[in-house]
């Protein structure tokens, strides 16, 4: 599946039903469509051809969260610029990635300023919600742009290039395929409990494991609700005010929360999981959670070269059949998921038992392709049997 494949699916179930909103305003799914085949056209007419490279430089935002859609209707390839990056980071990230275009808030505008003459690859500069001297605004860019049904036929099956964190070194460019997302969206509906059409709240960076949650959330037509910025205070409301069933946190979030004084005042009963990852949890502040916000908490485990469902833990693997606490599982991280084979392995690439530290290898559809331009990189991680 193309990334927009995961709309459309939300669409032919029903085109009228809320798909992204944030502060009161709801685009519904033929809203969300009509705007990706505005930026799909507006796209071709820029000279973006499929396969080419577009980054997003946003807070969470339901326009350019609608945009990613538009890019892959276009076939040209989703690069999530991380907006907390410093600007000598996402200068080197959009340079590596080959960007030919950014879609940006005016928020970061200066970042963008300030490093777009160094990259003479990017030649279109669209400002999502206002007028800089230096790029097109978004309004004016899809001025006279048809909003019939288009789209192109992408280059290959590579939908998204996401950078790695420069903390070891240079950052690299992580190339997801339409399979890779395809078998992450597949384990998450077998993995988790999803009773009804899902609400989804979004609170966590839509560039990172907060977006790509998004994707299974809409091939059952769900309602994605977008916080543009985090407050503990409005997400609790926000989940007792639209019957939130699903959303994610890192740990670190969940002990404010566990700490929000409003806590104990919400009805949270609609929740059937909170994901946590992408750090250890406390297995103290793990068993406050289940107790204060309910039965609901479920992990995962991935990184970006295997995103999000290396292994997972449900809610029901939280608790023993008698309803007790399973304390005793909760400093894992879950257990293999069914389309991918785990093992651990020494230096030398040798298999060790159970019990033995080692690293961990993970093979299946859930892999990248590898890093963009770099096979030296892509080498030394990827086993070809």
């Amino acid at each position: 599946m193309r990334l927009i494949d995961y709309l459309d699916k939300g669409a032919s179930l029903g085109s009228e039903s809320p798909c992204l909103t944030m502060a009161g305003r709801t685009l519904n799914y033929r809203d969300v469509q009509e705007v990706t085949w505005r930026v799909a056209r507006a796209l071709h007419r820029s000279g973006v051809w499929p396969g080419e490279k577009v980054a997003i430089l946003s807070a969470n935002d339901p326009t350019a969260f609608a945009c990613v859609f538009g890019i892959s209707r276009a076939g040209a390839v989703w690069c999530p610029i991380n907006p907390r990056n410093e600007a000598a980071e996402n200068r080197e990230l959009l340079d590596l990635m080959d960007c030919t275009c950014l879609i940006f808030q005016q928020a970061f505008a200066p970042l963008v300023e300030h490093i777009r003459s160094d990259l003479p690859k990017l030649t279109t500069l669209i400002c999502l919600d206002a007028a800089v001297p230096f790029a097109v605004p978004f309004d004016q860019w899809l001025s006279e742009v048809s909003a019939e049904p288009w789209q192109a036929d992408p280059a290959d099956d590579i939908v998204m290039i996401a950078g790695t964190g420069g903390t070891t070194g240079k950052p690299k460019g992580v190339m997801l395929t339409g399979r890779n997302i395809e078998t992450m969206s597949a384990l998450t509906l077998m993995s988790y409990p999803f009773e009804g059409r899902p609400v989804y709240l979004a609170l966590a960076p839509l560039t990172h494991a907060a977006g790509v949650l998004c994707f299974p959330i809409m091939t059952l037509g769900g309602e994605i609700i977008i916080l543009p910025r985090p407050d503990l205070a409005e997400f609790l409301a926000l989940i007792e005010q639209h019957r939130v069933t699903h959303t994610f946190l890192p740990p670190t979030l969940i002990y404010m929360v566990l700490r929000n004084p409003d806590l104990a005042s919400k009805d949270l009963a609609s929740l059937q999981c909170l994901w946590y990852g992408a750090a250890p949890m406390s297995v103290t502040r793990l068993e406050e959670a289940i107790s204060r916000i309910g039965p609901v908490l479920g992990q995962l485990f991935g990184q970006t070269e295997a995103p999000m469902m290396i292994s997972t833990m449900a809610p029901q693997q939280h608790m023993h059949a008698d309803g007790s606490l399973a304390s005793e599982r909760f400093s894992s991280a879950g257990r293999p998921t069914p389309l991918v084979s785990v093992a651990i392995m020494d230096g030398d690439g040798n298999v060790l038992p159970a019990g033995e530290r080692g690293e961990i290898v993970v093979r299946g559809s859930l892999v990248m392709a590898g890093y963009y331009k770099n096979p030296e990189a892509s080498e030394e991680v990827l086993m070809v049997e």
